[in-house]
């Protein structure tokens, strides 16, 4: 009777088991990729199907496109394994490694050869406005487009040097503030449709390519400090296998010529090795950001906001010393390949 009723319970186990083992092979004929909304997906399909191809032959599965209309979207969809990679901007990656269950393995390297890409604020060229200054002192009487809030260059960047270095919130600032791809900022500044928006230089460079003539019709008022190159993230619990061929097609993409030109269409030249060691920077940007706030915010009881300063100031500190010993080996690293 036990022996029996072992059975029964072992039988469906051992065939549940089965039935996962086929719904993982299932999976694994399918990778799903991720992109952020930097422009309407009808105009970055065409630019990512060359490449997503190559992909799919190297790794023989068919590798999919998931476009979304903004960011929160493609890290909703890693969350919740709807997509297996994607490409993300740093704050967006930051998210996706903190509350996706991602994990970063790779940097974009742009082809210009530039180490990363720069945060922009543009006006019109016919605006009477050439500095962020004058933006601020007319903030009241300015439409602003502001940045998707999971975007590194739209949002996080300028939000922290543009705005919480001057305590001011750009919701209250200006006489309307709306959220935005890059390439609907653009085209929003260069139709007079707002009056200040934030962008990039990357971005800069492919409407100068997709559409010239909204291109003149910008003027760049503002440059941030440099940020790192693009990540690329993957879920953390792939197969171990499918990582190891993953990234030998990563890191051997754009050699031939033929790479190279499908890798040009999306304004990059190679991919480098990565991990989550490159979110420390925007970590840092972020607690930044968040101290000026708390340091700014009267509301607060004073000894109640020295409390946060200081837990702030700790994490900075920290966080300080994780990218020091970060950069010392990889200054140990490169020394011992030269």
């Amino acid at each position: 009777m036990k022996m029996r009723s072992l059975s029964r319970l072992v039988l469906p186990l051992v065939v549940g088991l089965g039935l996962i083992g086929q719904q993982a092979l299932a999976a694994d004929d399918t990778l799903n990729f991720g992109i952020i909304s930097t422009e309407s997906s009808q105009n970055q399909a065409p630019l990512w199907k060359p490449f997503l191809a190559d992909m799919s032959e190297s790794l023989g599965v068919e590798v999919k496109p998931f476009f979304a209309t903004d960011y929160a979207a493609v890290i909703q969809a890693m969350r919740f394994d709807k997509i297996d990679l994607a490409w993300y901007g740093n704050k967006s990656a930051m998210e996706a490694v903190d509350r996706a269950n991602g994990e970063i393995f790779a940097q974009t390297v742009p082809d210009n050869g530039q180490p990363g890409y720069w945060s922009l604020m543009i006006v019109n060229k016919d605006s009477p406005y050439d500095s962020v200054d004058e933006i601020l002192a007319n903030a009241s009487e300015l439409t602003f487009g502001n940045g998707d809030p999971n975007s590194t260059s739209g949002y996080l960047v300028p939000g922290y040097y543009i705005f919480a270095k001057n305590g001011i919130d750009p919701a209250q600032a200006f006489k309307r503030t709306m959220n935005s791809s890059h390439e609907t900022n653009a085209l929003s500044v260069a139709n007079k449709q707002v009056d200040v928006a934030t962008f990039n230089t990357e971005s800069m460079a492919r409407l100068k390519i997709t559409n010239p003539e909204k291109a003149e019709q910008l003027k760049v008022i503002w440059k941030s400090p440099l940020i790192p190159s693009d990540p690329l993230v993957w879920r953390k619990d792939l197969p171990a296998d499918l990582k190891a061929r993953m990234r030998e097609f990563f890191m051997g993409y754009g050699e031939t010529p033929a790479q190279k030109e499908k890798l040009a269409s999306l304004q990059w030249s190679r991919f480098e090795p990565s991990d989550n060691g490159q979110l420390l920077p925007i970590r840092q940007l972020e607690l930044f950001k968040q101290r000026a706030q708390v340091a700014a915010n009267d509301s607060l009881d004073a000894d109640d906001r020295q409390a946060r300063l200081a837990e702030l100031d700790a994490q900075l500190a920290s966080l300080d010393e994780r990218l020091q010993a970060r950069e010392a080996a990889q200054n140990t690293t490169a020394m011992a390949t030269q």
